[in-house]
């Protein structure tokens, strides 16, 4: 088995690494627990309607406390008006992760009643028509031994 972390070979499963120390578990046993599509949906959207309402709600609290009152550091504004960008954002997500929702269950549907939105196939041509033939009359094969002498040095010889 190699080391995940630095690439160390022979180690054994359910070990530390020799060389860096990681644990390494039998990965052949770690069975990974995949989420249905529809839980990533309903994760995403309540957690956008909830950033966007705590958001909105700050944001009106500090609209509230602080407009119009004199002495008013101009940071409150500024997070204010950041909050209320937040609020925007968030509410675009909730948006575009309901259309995706929707998207969703009917590929799900169509899928279910065999019906399928086939994509059309791109008909493949033959290289040669699409490309020119290459033309070697002018061509000039590198030297072997091109840029690599640079960094040879000259052998001293020492009498004896």
């Amino acid at each position: 088995m190699f080391c995940p972390n630095c690439g160390e070979a022979d180690q054994k499963e359910e070990t530390y690494c020799r060389k860096c120390g990681s644990y390494l578990a039998e990965f052949g046993k770690i069975k990974r627990s995949e989420r249905p599509v529809e839980e990533h949906f309903q994760v995403n959207t309540f957690m956008s309607a909830l950033t966007g309402i705590v958001s909105i709600t700050l944001a009106i609290i500090l609209y509230v406390m602080f407009l119009g009152k004199e002495d008013t550091p101009i940071i409150i504004y500024v997070v204010a008006g950041a909050l209320t960008a937040m609020f925007a954002w968030q509410v675009q997500t909730f948006i575009r992760t309901l259309q995706l929702k929707k998207q969703f269950k009917k590929h799900k549907v169509n899928n279910n009643n065999e019906v399928e939105n086939k994509i059309p196939e791109i008909e493949s041509k033959p290289t040669n028509e699409l490309l020119p033939e290459a033309n070697y009359e002018n061509f000039t094969p590198a030297s072997v031994t091109d840029r690599t002498t640079r960094n040879l040095k000259e052998k001293v010889k020492r009498s004896t």
